[in-house]
């Protein structure tokens, strides 16, 4: 057998005891000596430990999901998927009940069609009747009646309008009365309730919906969205139009207007109105007509489309195409029954057409030219 090698280098300076003549080549390592040691080997692991610490510290403070960093590699993919749907609680303030109709009848956009009536034009087989009845028989248009907003001057029209549609909304008037009335183009009840329907549309992009506003004695034969123009601000109906769609000098109509809502329109609309108190006693068509050239409106940069009566056709000008015609206006007639009596001409002649089922060459509407003037 080998013998068992003695050298002190294999046990780390420690060495064999042994006779007593080794005693004075060597000796062991003192107390003190491994009391020192010690010490300075915790303090190296403190150093150690507070360094890591501190690095940690630093790379969980500087990533934006700390969370994934300390994850293991497999939870990352679920903490990922799930962070996503963890929503901050939101506490939301009671709506009006402006905001409640508005929301519950907008389009995915915030877009919203609205009209305006009174117990004169809510009566059985008056205007509201043949609206209704226009987007049940046109193309493409009966499904948007459920974004239609009825927006009711009086209680009488707010009874009658929840029986039959299945948005209303009443304005809060003290003059009620007043306006349920078939109020003759230009009375004063007239242009009460021009005004305080300009008011609530006022209202309406303030709240950022965009609106399509629709007179009630308009039929609705196509489905007008894709007629309008894409980067417009503020479109417009026109009794009678001369071919050219950024021409201010077009013959306006505001019972048919489409309105995207941005700080332009709002800034616009409020500019509107107020010059309502500038132009007493007249309505809003005529205070358009008076502001659209003004500097103000100018440095809005708003921009204003008139509409084709090709398409957004009346009876101060009537669509020359029933194949392309989108609505009919009965406009530059006056009187509630004279409306009534040529818009159910008119409806007849769309329905007539639908029966032929095929291009028509020649577009005929039997009604009169300008009823009741």
């Amino acid at each position: 057998m080998k013998s068992l090698n003695t050298d002190s280098s294999s046990f780390s300076g420690y060495e064999l005891a042994g006779p007593s003549n080794t005693v004075g080549r060597a000796k062991s390592r003192s107390i003190g000596s491994d009391s020192s040691t010690g010490q300075r080997d915790v303090l190296r692991v403190v150093l150690l430990f507070t360094t890591v610490a501190l690095s940690c510290l630093l790379v969980y403070k500087s990533v934006d999901k700390p969370l994934q960093v300390m994850l293991p590699q497999w939870k990352t993919s679920w903490y990922s998927q799930n962070q996503t749907s963890l929503k901050p609680i939101q506490h939301t303030k009671p709506v009006s009940e402006l905001e409640r109709v508005l929301m519950n009848a907008a389009m995915e956009d915030n877009t919203v069609i609205i009209t305006a009536l009174n117990n004169a034009w809510t009566a059985p087989n008056s205007t509201f009747d043949l609206f209704l009845e226009s987007f049940q028989t046109g193309l493409g248009t009966e499904r948007l009646l459920k974004h239609v907003i009825a927006v009711c001057l009086d209680s009488k029209a707010y009874d009658r309008c929840m029986l039959v549609h299945s948005h209303c909304y009443l304005i809060n008037a003290t003059d009620s009365e007043e306006l349920a009335g078939k109020n003759r183009f230009m009375s004063p009840g007239y242009l009460k309730l021009i005004w305080r329907r300009m008011d609530l549309l006022k209202e309406v992009l303030s709240l950022g919906y965009n609106f399509l506003f629709t007179d009630a004695d308009i039929l609705w034969l196509r489905d007008p969205f894709p007629r309008f123009f894409s980067n417009a601000d503020f479109q417009i109906s026109c009794d009678d139009y001369n071919g050219k769609p950024s021409d201010k000098s077009n013959h306006v109509n505001s019972g048919f207007t489409y309105v995207k809502a941005n700080n332009k329109t709002r800034n616009f609309y409020n500019y509107w109105c107020d010059s309502s108190k500038r132009f007493p006693k007249r309505h809003d068509q005529d205070v358009f007509n008076s502001i659209k050239n003004d500097p103000f409106v100018t440095e809005l940069g708003i921009t204003i489309r008139f509409l084709d009566t090709v398409y957004f056709g009346g009876f101060c000008e009537p669509s020359r195409d029933i194949n392309v015609v989108n609505t009919m206006h009965a406009n530059c007639c006056i009187g509630l029954d004279n409306k009534v009596k040529n818009l159910k001409a008119a409806l007849e002649d769309w329905k007539q057409y639908l029966l032929v089922n095929k291009t028509v060459t020649e577009t005929k509407w039997n009604i009169p030219p300008r009823c009741g003037y």
